[in-house]
């Protein structure tokens, strides 16, 4: 049996684990309500967080799919995938045609010279016009120098959602099999080659299970291994160390499978060996010449992790020590390529990590796993470069109505941001801005805002440029309350008409809590918890009807959007909340000194 290992990429929400899960259930791996976004967070929030494996088997093949993530900020994810397979599929939504991080994928790809199909999806839409599509693909290929072979690219065109692929836009498709007869006639197959051969293995993904512990996830280079063997583990400075396989599974539909033995071309899962690592080599022969390193981008952005020292601190939370915080961040170092920790401060964990979502997503899974944790505001990392200062800047692609553009155009500038390109996408005007990623922090929320919930806002990191100069982002101040207590409805009335409130009446608040933001860019000390003042002596008609704005409900990723240099973003299972690190006025004054 030939076996083909394919990876999907593609820009977030263009329709790639739609298409995975199509692909499986035509070929009967998988149930029919069966997903590839396993993961709670990946299916409230319909987006592929972590690169995920499965099989099918397609007349005597066995196909290997990687479903890869879309979004920038787990583009480590992509990185590592794309070196285990021998082709991707390229998918390309048919309105809106090539984005900032179909850039990103594919220019990885290209790099390690792989041939791409290109699955143009989404035809049914009203607006898709799959013609323009292929041909702003083919400039994107040329733009990214791809060589005269991978040029000569296959095109399917298909309707994701209703598992349906033709090979020309006039035909009907009634299922998916012209898009995997591309796959076999375009992607190599490997075939067991000799078994005599030095085995090789190379973990692009780690695992981990309560029984069998870490688990490596990999493509065999060469060679083949039996469960029960013993193997060598390479790095690439040359040291080594001695491990045993204790248990052997490939995929099956989206399942573990166990086996005995595995072969050359075949993606894999190895047991027993607790402390490997991604871009180690596993051998079996001590002089073989490790596999090159698997290089991922550096972090853009840092922030301190704390634990929680609030007013409410332990009150929901299971784990609320250091001790515990730092194993869990350990913990997640294993699997999380992405992410950096450093653990010299005794007060605190420094966390660098891809982008403002890589962080709110470990945030919001620790919340839900019982941690409570302070973070402090992001700050975009920057170095020295030939004497220079530099910090990470951003390709931004913003998607608007003609009403909206001044009001972006002149946000973004302020930012620090300068247009570079702008294009007419039928009633929608494509702005393509260059600025550094500190410019972009908070952006989001007042995006939204500015065009209505109605504009598109994509970014992809380009690399460190030399340090902007002073941004000054921040327009609101904090509306900070000064008593600890209930808050009450006739407080928060009065205060209303000063800012945007972050709370409800009858929310229990401490003194130091950031309550809500003013309009006026000043800060403010309130009193939410004063209630109407009281006497036996009524005027009829005097009481004014209460009608309260309903409020700006903070989560994680809009918490760390507005919150300011001098403030703390408290999270714990139950709770968002903004505070200052130094709860009271005078301890405020007195740091400012």
């Amino acid at each position: 049996m030939a076996i083909r290992n394919i990876a999907i990429i593609a820009h977030v929400d263009h329709g790639k684990t739609t298409l995975t899960d199509a692909l499986l259930k035509q070929a009967n791996a998988v149930e029919a309500d069966v997903t590839m976004d396993s993961n709670a967070l990946e299916q409230e929030r319909g987006i592929t967080i972590y690169a995920k494996n499965a099989s099918l088997n397609y007349k005597g093949n066995k196909i290997n799919i990687v479903d890869t993530p879309g979004h920038a900020d787990f583009g480590s994810e992509v990185e590592r995938v794309l070196q285990a397979v021998d082709s991707v599929l390229l998918v390309v939504d048919a309105q809106e045609g090539p984005m900032p991080q179909t850039r990103f994928v594919l220019k990885k790809s290209l790099e390690l010279g792989l041939k791409p199909i290109v699955v143009v999806n989404k035809i049914d839409k009203p607006a898709a016009d799959p013609k323009k599509t292929v041909d702003e693909v083919f400039d994107l290929f040329v733009e990214l120098g791809a060589k005269d072979e991978q040029l000569d690219f296959s095109i399917v065109y298909a309707i994701g959602r209703q598992g349906i692929a033709q090979k020309t836009l006039e035909e009907k498709g009634k299922d998916l099999s012209p898009l995997l007869d591309t796959i076999i006639e375009v992607v190599p197959g490997i075939d067991e080659g000799d078994v005599t051969e030095t085995f090789r293995l190379q973990p692009f993904n780690l695992g981990y299970d309560n029984y069998l512990g870490r688990l490596a996830i990999g493509r065999v280079t060469e060679g083949s291994i039996n469960m029960g063997d013993n193997v060598f583990i390479k790095k690439t400075n040359g040291e080594i160390r001695n491990g045993k396989i204790s248990k052997l599974f490939t995929f099956n539909g989206l399942k573990r499978e166990e086996v005995k033995s595995v072969i050359k071309g075949d993606i894999v899962v190895i047991a027993g060996i607790a402390d490997i690592y991604i871009g180690e080599t596993i051998t079996n022969d001590e002089s073989a010449t490790p596999l090159p390193s698997i290089s991922v981008d550096e972090p853009t952005i840092t922030l301190n992790f704390l634990v929680n020292n609030s007013p409410f601190a332990g009150l929901e939370g299971k784990y609320v020590t250091s001790r515990q915080l730092r194993e869990r961040l350990i913990k997640e170092l294993e699997i999380n390529v992405g992410l950096r920790v450093d653990f010299s401060s005794n007060d605190f964990f420094k966390v660098s990590g891809r982008g403002e979502m890589h962080i709110s997503i470990l945030l919001e899974n620790l919340r839900r796993e019982g941690f409570e944790v302070q973070v402090s505001q992001p700050q975009a990392i920057t170095k020295e470069i030939g004497g220079v200062r530099n910090e990470p800047f951003e390709e931004v692609t913003v998607d608007v109505k003609e009403i909206h553009q001044g009001v972006v155009i002149e946000k973004l500038g302020t930012r620090a941001f300068i247009l570079k390109e702008m294009q007419t996408e039928g009633e929608l005007l494509r702005f393509i801005f260059e600025g550094p990623t500190r410019g972009l922090l908070g952006f989001r929320n007042q995006f939204i805002v500015d065009t209505k919930g109605e504009g598109i806002l994509c970014n992809r990191y380009i690399g460190f440029k030399p340090y902007a100069g002073e941004i000054k982002k921040r327009l609101n101040g904090s509306m900070v309350s000064m008593a600890s207590g209930k808050a009450l409805g006739f407080s928060l009335w009065n205060l209303q008409e000063r800012g945007v409130l972050y709370i409800n009446p009858n929310t229990e608040i401490y003194e130091g809590m950031v309550i809500g933001s003013t309009s006026k860019g000043e800060e403010m000390s309130v009193n939410p918890t004063k209630g109407k003042q009281l006497t036996n002596m009524r005027a009829s008609g005097s009481d004014e009807n209460i009608t309260l704005t309903p409020p700006l409900t903070l989560d994680i990723e809009r918490g760390l959007e507005i919150m300011s240099e001098d403030e703390y973003l408290e999270i714990t299972p139950k709770s968002v909340r903004l505070r200052k690190i130094y709860l009271t006025d005078n301890d405020r004054t007195k740091s400012k000194r």
